[in-house]
């Protein structure tokens, strides 16, 4: 079931580019990003709500708490960045340069959370990268 939303994921990502694309012509790109985070916001809490999972804030730990939040502030440096990439960039090449958080992920996840790294997913990382090169060039 993790691959399904893994495919959603990618799939409403890419919407996203191109629906962010259009709307930031003409509009601040921080003004875009804290409309877009404000629809983010009412969406995941109405989740939240509809699933009956408020009860859960009580429990969650301090550590957790502050990594969410350092999560959370991550998210917004990367909107913030993102969105104005978008508003003087080509859609087609930010969005490939972003994507780039994959292979960071890898190198993160291996010296944060001893992950292995195997040769599959190392060979994948290098056709990424080589792959970026090749569409921002």
């Amino acid at each position: 079931m993790w691959f399904v939303f893994a495919v959603l994921s990618a799939v409403f990502a890419a919407l996203t580019s191109i629906l962010a694309k259009v709307g930031i012509e003409g509009v601040n790109s921080n003004l875009a990003t804290a409309i877009r985070t404000m629809v983010v916001l009412i969406m995941a809490w109405g989740m939240v709500f509809l699933t009956n999972t408020q009860g859960g804030i009580s429990d969650i730990s301090k550590k957790s708490w502050l990594f969410l939040i350092l999560s959370g502030l991550a998210t917004g440096a990367s909107w913030l960045c993102y969105y104005r990439a978008l508003q003087i960039g080509e859609a087609s090449k930010v969005v490939p340069i972003d994507k780039l958080s994959v292979v960071i992920t890898l190198v993160l996840a291996f010296v944060f959370l001893h992950e292995k790294i195997t040769t599959n997913s190392l060979i994948g990382c290098i056709l990424i990268a080589l792959g970026t090169l090749l569409m921002v060039l």
